[in-house]
């Protein structure tokens, strides 16, 4: 299907309409079935017609800046969960499994959750073992 603007060469009104192609347009100008939709000459021509190219600029800017919003979204919400478990759990760093390992096993040690940093082999073992964890992915602050 092909979209054209068409004008009266007669009212000099212009308006729009659909053919399959452009040889269909002239087949069906060749046997005067194309007339003014005012004021029903058959005087109608195609107009000079501009691709919608800012219109298709816009609808990929607003495309980007959706995605983007919905990047700035989820950055803020993970930060707030950073933010959460910075305020309220011990941060163990690099000996995350070992601590996980020592309060798991010894139940008088649950005082404070914790948080740090392990290997996905250290997470595998800590999940045979039975012990609950969660992973969450971590912003730097350089990336916020």
């Amino acid at each position: 299907m092909i979209k054209y603007k068409l004008t009266c060469r007669e009212c000099k009104k212009n308006f729009d309409s659909w053919f399959a192609s452009s040889k269909e347009f002239e087949k069906l100008k060749k046997m005067k079935l194309i007339n003014c939709n005012y004021c029903n000459s058959l005087k109608v021509v195609k107009s000079l017609m501009a691709p919608n190219v800012l219109n298709n600029l816009n609808d990929s800017y607003k495309s980007k800046n959706k995605e983007e919003e919905k990047l700035k979204y989820f950055k803020k919400k993970i930060k707030s969960y950073q933010n959460f478990i910075k305020n309220n759990l011990e941060y163990v760093g690099e000996n995350f499994s070992y601590e996980a390992r020592t309060i798991h096993y010894n139940p008088q040690k649950k005082n404070k959750g914790i948080y740090g940093k392990a290997t996905k082999e250290e997470l595998k073992e800590l999940n045979e073992e039975g012990i609950k964890i969660q992973t969450i992915p971590w912003l730097e602050d350089k990336e916020n």
